[in-house]
């Protein structure tokens, strides 16, 4: 289903919000054929992780802009400018209005590019990168809560299209994230909303729960950063996965768990935030595929 947590009015065909959009799709794929017992459905309770470096190793962005450049959607020039924009952002530290800033200069991009091509080509990029990207342990405590007969979210800054296709594809209840405008089914190169970052993921949590009829202090949450923070002193159980250093002291010292799934050498850098900046400048790489349709016209 598809709900959206805000009042969206339409004018001339275009789809307008004036607060947070939220999109929950739900999914019966599954990656596990083998017969288990079933629990039954626990209403109350739910489970909501991050993507980027908690479900994933490194940015689910990043991954779909490899599976684009090499279906050839644009060129190392096209990107340039953007890894340039990523590169200062992460200087300068992680802050809403440098967001929305990247983000509202690389919607202008994605305009005319149809959902249905995202989501096929978001369904081939799974299989040929994220999937060998998914952190075991982390999918492991998802299933655990989904088998326990409660519902498991994936809130990220990522674009909702992509997040959607990794919760189908782990077999998850569904996904909230950055929700991009479109009207007759193609974008229009702006954003529905906030960009689901910090403050925003906390909110949309919220509203999620109000809506089904969650019980926040019996829910889980885990994110391996800081900017998590909002969401995760949201419920009752959160958990610090493959945390940086600012969210592992904040964790240590509120007694919330922490679970690390990276080699040494990997958690040694924790405190460079360039999965959390990626995902966080979300649709930006996928809107560079628009420049070079352009030029081959």
């Amino acid at each position: 289903m598809a709900v959206a947590l805000t009042m969206i009015s339409s004018t001339g065909g275009a789809a307008r919000a004036d607060t947070v959009c939220v999109m929950v799709e739900e999914s019966a794929a599954q990656d596990d054929a083998t017969p288990v017992a079933v629990a039954p459905p626990d209403l109350t309770s739910a489970a909501f992780f991050d993507v980027d470096n908690t479900i994933m190793q490194g940015a689910s962005i990043f991954h779909m802009a490899r599976g684009l450049y090499r279906r050839k959607f644009f060129t190392l020039r096209d990107i340039a400018g953007f890894a340039w924009q990523q590169a200062v952002f992460s200087m300068v530290g992680e802050k809403l209005d440098h967001i929305q800033d990247i983000q509202a200069k690389a919607l202008l991009f994605v305009a005319g590019h149809s959902v249905a091509e995202l989501r096929a080509v978001g369904e081939e990029i799974y299989d040929e990168y994220m999937v060998e990207k998914i952190w075991p342990g982390t999918h492991a405590l998802a299933r655990m809560h989904m088998d326990a007969g409660q519902r498991v979210w994936l809130v990220t800054a990522t674009p909702v299209e992509v997040a959607e296709v990794i919760a189908a594809r782990l077999g998850l209840t569904g996904a909230l994230g950055t929700v991009a405008e479109h009207v007759d089914g193609v974008y229009t190169g702006r954003l529905v909303g906030l960009p689901m970052h910090g403050q925003t993921k906390a909110d949309a949590v919220r509203a999620l729960a109000e809506l089904e009829g969650l019980d926040l202090a019996r829910c889980a949450a885990y994110s391996d950063s800081a900017n998590d923070i909002p969401m995760l002193s949201l419920v009752g159980n959160p958990c610090a996965i493959n945390p940086d250093g600012k969210l592992r002291e904040y964790a240590k010292a509120h007694g919330w768990r922490i679970r690390d799934y990276r080699t040494g050498r990997k958690a040694a850098r924790i405190g460079i935030p360039v999965a959390a900046v990626a995902g966080a400048a979300a649709g930006a790489v996928m809107g560079a595929a628009s420049v070079h349709r352009r030029r081959k016209r």
